[in-house]
């Protein structure tokens, strides 16, 4: 085989390597343009930090409902103790 057969073999078999790539990624959905992935993967990368941004403030605010029914709960029942503590004095004094 000469050298130019060589190189034809060659050329011939990187264009069927191509082609193989190319359909293989538009089946899977692989977009051939890497400039064009890049910038959906820029784009949905903003969008993910915006959502992990809102759930961090809605996790904040039902920490803060959770945190203040508790305060509040104990509250209650350090009021209520008192109260059964004062009753307990009246009755002692009468």
């Amino acid at each position: 085989m000469s050298v130019w057969a060589a190189l034809v073999a060659i050329a011939g078999i990187l264009a069927f390597v191509q082609i193989v790539k190319v359909r293989h990624g538009a089946r899977h959905n692989h977009p051939n343009d890497t400039r064009d992935y890049d910038a959906a993967m820029i784009r949905e990368n903003t969008e993910l930090k915006r959502e992990v941004e809102d759930l961090h403030e809605r996790i904040k605010v039902l920490e803060r409902i959770a945190t203040d029914d508790r305060g509040a709960k104990r509250l209650s029942a350090e009021i209520e103790a008192l109260r059964a503590d004062d009753e307990i004095e009246e009755r002692s004094k009468q």
